[in-house]
């Protein structure tokens, strides 16, 4: 054991991997800026990604529901991220239920090179099943924080997406017009009115 902390401590590296998962309007965002602004303020070279698709606010900032915004790079697939993160300390995913399952070897990737990655996604889609590559990378990450939402009918903790409206497709990019947070209680009611 000696010699692993000290050959990390030669070395400098400290890649690990960092997932922030919830529901939508949970703070998972607005903790994944935190988090690297930290980073930055530390003079820590980062670089944020995100998915091409997610357009809501801005094409090149990452926001969150509160008008906090860091600048990053849209991407259309998780392997652009390999070839456009450079030479850096923290590299930061935002909406990571977007991308395909190469997220998960991507991160593996970037992490076993020394690199912190800090990812926050859905952990579940609006049916309640685990969102796309979700399930993976929180399975692969040594950090995992969990994010709750005040649920919008009881007020009780939130961990599910309802969707109000009729479309079934699994990707819907919306906002409080189309989503709210609520517990399971309210989410399983909502489901059966």
């Amino acid at each position: 054991m000696d010699f692993l902390e000290n050959s990390v401590r030669a070395t400098g590296k400290r890649g690990s991997i960092e997932v922030i998962t919830g529901s939508m309007f949970s703070g998972k965002t607005e903790e994944l800026i935190r988090r690297l602004r930290r980073a930055q303020f530390a003079g820590l070279k980062v670089e944020i990604f995100k998915p091409s698709l997610d357009r809501r606010y801005s094409e090149t900032r990452v926001v969150s529901h509160d008008d906090k915004s860091i600048v990053s790079t849209p991407v259309d697939n998780a392997s652009a991220i390999l070839l456009l993160a450079g030479i850096v300390d923290v590299v930061g995913i935002d909406e990571a239920q977007f991308f395909d399952n190469s997220i998960v070897e991507v991160c593996n990737k970037l992490a076993d090179d020394g690199i912190r990655i800090v990812a926050a996604g859905l952990d579940m889609d609006f049916m309640g099943k685990p969102f796309g590559p979700m399930p993976a990378l929180l399975s692969i990450a040594e950090y995992v924080t969990k994010v709750h939402a005040i649920c919008m009918r009881c007020g009780n903790l939130a961990q599910y997406s309802f969707r109000k409206s009729e479309e079934e497709q699994v990707v819907l990019l919306g906002e409080k017009n189309i989503y709210e947070p609520l517990c399971r209680n309210c989410y399983n009611q909502a489901l059966n009115k």
